[in-house]
């Protein structure tokens, strides 16, 4: 074989083997850069997160629970639509994962969907996460719960909510328990005279006269 075939047949194999060599640096670099935002999500830097699974995102179709990740971060960044777009289509397909991760994105679903008033969207949502969720956490589904009743008029379901929630903030606490329980208290006062007036009309009537 002369010099200069063999030089040609070590060029082609070169660029053969280019593209290859550049593939397999490329995906280590989005390796690199995948584990970079999962360590941002879980240090909670959601914006830094959100900037790499977006970069992500166009060039790799990811999976389910980083899509999920992506809700969590427009959750965090007030995106509430885009958060319920990325979370609520995928719900079905956590089912594998576990119940306190599913319980996280059942909770998030369900707060986007109340912060756009969307509350019979966020009904399913809230019970599902008491399903999923610890003790501790179930008084904030329950007050929500509560208030989604009440925007929708069912004023004995959001008595019943706000109960259950006052009982398990004061039985298991909760980030928001104490700023909320007098509150829910004043809720469950005011709903309780409501449902005497609407039960004993007649009654309530009689005591009127009286006076």
């Amino acid at each position: 074989m002369s010099v200069a075939r063999h030089i040609l047949m070590l060029t082609v194999a070169l660029l053969l083997m280019l593209p290859t060599s550049l593939m397999a640096q490329e995906k280590t670099r989005d390796s690199e850069l995948l584990g970079r935002a999962i360590d941002y999500f879980q240090g909670g830097k959601y914006r830094e997160a959100l900037n790499l699974f977006q970069k992500l995102d166009k060039h790799y179709r990811l999976n389910p629970r980083f899509t999920a990740y992506m809700g969590v971060c427009y959750y965090y960044e007030w995106e509430y639509e885009l958060a319920i777009q990325h979370i609520d289509s995928l719900l079905p397909q956590l089912e594998v994962f576990a119940p306190h991760e599913r319980a996280l994105y059942y909770y998030i679903s369900a707060e986007s969907h109340f912060a756009l008033q969307q509350y019979e969207e966020a009904l399913p949502q809230y019970e599902h996460h008491l399903l999923l969720c610890y003790d501790n956490e179930k008084g904030d589904s329950f007050y929500r719960l509560g208030f989604c009743h009440l925007f929708l008029h069912d004023i004995d379901s959001a008595y019943e909510s706000f109960k259950s929630a006052h009982s398990y903030y004061q039985h298991f606490g909760g980030n928001n328990s104490q700023g909320r329980d007098a509150q829910i208290q004043q809720m469950i006062k005011g709903l309780e005279d409501k449902i005497v007036r609407r039960r004993y009309p007649k009654t309530q009537e009689a005591s009127v006269e009286e006076r």
